[in-house]
């Protein structure tokens, strides 16, 4: 039988395709893992803004994760938006329950357009139960900043904020600076030494979807069977690439383009910005 490395995300659903659970979907199938879904919330969401929300029961986000766990199985499981406090605990008993310690968390608390998709509550409940299961944690700026009650905006903010996050429990912790000005810099912390990846800025609107799919970049390498360094570095390369090759759709944050090897092996025109 084929040894096909799979790939579970929680996370909530974004009705415009370009972050959530379809760009996770998108990231896996780009990266050769076999993707599956736990849906935890529901968005009304475009490239200009998120029009509402719905959640789904605990309960019912807890059966998706069994079932598919249960039958098919899991290499390596990512989280994203889990929206409450209530939803965020019962993940973290099944993924306790069942097990599942290749974990990447995306702690998913505001859209790219402002809108904000974890209740303020939620937060603690996130750090508390969350975080000290994750093999890695992957917040943005703003998201470090929200997790340690600091402001995160220099490099050596990002350091201290790093040390202050791997307290909460998670092995290794990656802090994206997209939002510094100059070189994007994320920095990766192990609890004794950081690793910067570095890449080139793309002058671009369209970066929907970037956080979601550099965790499931992640998660998919981990899948494979790569450590995390060798994982966070690959993912590092997929998003910046798609960033690069992101999609000038609608009248907002356009998508990231997922597929942009796939439509270059096609023949298919690679549009940028």
């Amino acid at each position: 039988m084929m040894n096909i490395p799979r790939a579970l995300t929680i996370a909530g659903s974004d009705s415009g395709g370009g972050a959530g659970i379809q760009a996770d979907l998108k990231t896996f199938a780009a990266l050769g893992v076999y993707g599956m879904s736990a849906i935890a919330a529901l968005t009304a969401q475009n490239t200009m803004g998120v029009r509402g929300i719905v959640e789904l029961a605990p309960e019912f986000v807890s059966l998706q994760i069994r079932t598919v766990v249960e039958d098919i199985g899991v290499d390596a499981v990512k989280t994203g938006m889990l929206s409450s406090s209530v939803i965020i605990s019962q993940v973290a008993k099944d993924l306790r329950e069942l097990g599942l310690e290749k974990l990447v968390v995306d702690p998913v608390m505001v859209a790219k357009g402002g809108d904000r998709l974890l209740r303020a509550d939620a937060v603690e409940a996130m750090t508390r139960e969350l975080l000290p299961l994750a093999l890695v944690v992957t917040p943005n700026l703003h998201e470090a900043a929200a997790l340690t009650d600091r402001e995160v905006r220099t490099l050596e903010e990002m350091k201290r904020a790093a040390r202050a996050i791997k307290a909460f429990g998670p092995r290794y912790v990656v802090i994206k600076g997209g939002h510094l000005p100059g070189t994007p810099l994320d920095l990766l912390f192990d609890g004794q030494r950081f690793r910067e990846y570095a890449n080139p800025r793309y002058d671009t609107p369209h970066t929907h979807g970037t956080g979601c799919t550099f965790a499931s970049a992640i998660a998919a390498g981990l899948a494979r069977g790569l450590d995390v360094e060798q994982a966070v570095a690959r993912a590092k390369g997929y998003i910046t690439a798609a960033i690069r090759h992101g999609m000038p759709l609608g009248k907002g944050h356009g998508p990231v383009h997922h597929f942009y090897n796939l439509y270059r092996l096609a023949g298919w025109d690679l549009k940028t910005i």
